[in-house]
């Protein structure tokens, strides 16, 4: 495989999450577009990072650890959106507009 083949999955990837966190209102789905623009972002990270310095396991580390954040930073968003959901029923974006602070 060649390094333009991941960086075009990667762009697929970040283009779908951009499209999915910029057109929902329902919180999930934008936090499930964030998800995916992130995983493109470390797609093009790790594929980069594996045809600059092959053989290395740096970019395996890098990529657990950010999958591992990403993973909590998403729970944290979920147990939040079912909060308020619980709290106020509500499950869109503009319906919740009045948490800002």
């Amino acid at each position: 495989m060649i390094l333009s083949l991941y960086l075009i999955l990667a762009a697929g990837l970040f283009a779908v999450g951009l499209y999915g966190l910029l057109s929902q209102q329902s919180i999930v789905m934008i936090m499930m577009g964030i998800e995916l623009a992130i995983n493109g972002v470390i797609v093009a990270a790790a594929a980069v990072w594996y045809f600059i310095v092959p053989g290395s396991p740096d970019a395996q580390t890098v990529v657990l650890v950010a999958m591992t954040a990403m993973a909590v930073e998403m729970g944290m968003g979920f147990a939040v959106t079912t909060a308020i959901f619980r709290a106020r029923d509500v499950d869109m974006v503009d319906s919740a507009s009045d948490l800002k602070g």
